[in-house]
């Protein structure tokens, strides 16, 4: 989906709902979106609305020309999410980016359990970050540091978790669908997940679905977008 402020104007505002690939960043995706457009506006302000790890798929917002303003508006939106955790190890990033450095029992870990510890996640609450982070500590992003085995005290922040549910749970895979605030970590919500069930879990895959009114079912694949914006010049 693509609004205009003033039809097929980029320069006056245009907003972009993406699909975005797994393995691509959210500068991919402005990149990509920047250079077709750049034959008939080679100076476009193009930005994203809220980064999404690349090992992450699904929604990202997309704003051009006059509509970069309103990106600290549709960052602050709430965001829906559907994320698989793998019970019964941890990884030092909390996701797939590094390798399993722990395992733990999850055989335990049932409906009823996990229903129960979900809870304690909902709401508003502290969130210690992971230190694989773009998060600045001391001036450095954190996962610079992390890479190279430094540990790193993360200080906690607050956000808020309006609801999660559990939409499978197939041991060792579960499947949870999550509304929360901007700066959520979910790979740190895995973690302590994890953790809240005597066990251990990291995010083996997560998916956007919204933020706030917008709909992964309105967005378009990059392909698809390139070829409606090349459509346009």
């Amino acid at each position: 989906m693509i609004l205009f402020e003033e039809e097929n104007d980029f320069l006056k505002g245009a907003l972009m709902l993406v699909d975005k690939h797994y393995g691509w960043t959210s500068f991919d995706v402005v990149n990509k979106i920047r250079l077709s457009l750049r034959h008939r506006y080679p100076k476009l302000k193009v930005g994203h609305a809220g980064t999404l790890d690349p090992l992450a798929t699904g929604l990202v917002i997309v704003c051009t020309g006059k509509w970069t303003k309103r990106i600290d508006e549709y960052m602050g939106k709430m965001k829906e999410y559907v994320a698989e955790l793998n019970f019964g190890a941890t990884t030092p990033s909390f996701d797939m980016e590094t390798a399993v450095n722990k395992e733990y029992p999850y055989l335990h870990v049932d409906k009823l359990l996990l229903s129960e510890v979900i809870q304690k996640f909902t709401g508003n609450i502290e969130q210690v970050p992971p230190s694989f982070s773009a998060i600045k500590v001391n001036g450095q992003r954190a996962y610079r540091k992390a890479r190279q085995g430094v540990e790193l005290a993360m200080e906690p922040r607050k956000i808020y978790v309006s609801d999660i549910e559990i939409t499978n749970l197939q041991l060792p895979k579960a499947e949870l669908r999550i509304n929360c605030s901007k700066g959520t970590y979910i790979r740190s919500l895995a973690n302590d997940i994890g953790q809240a069930c005597g066990s251990g879990a990291y995010l083996s895959a997560l998916r956007r679905t919204a933020i706030g009114e917008f709909q992964i079912k309105n967005a378009l694949n990059l392909e698809k977008l390139v070829v409606l914006l090349q459509q346009n010049i």
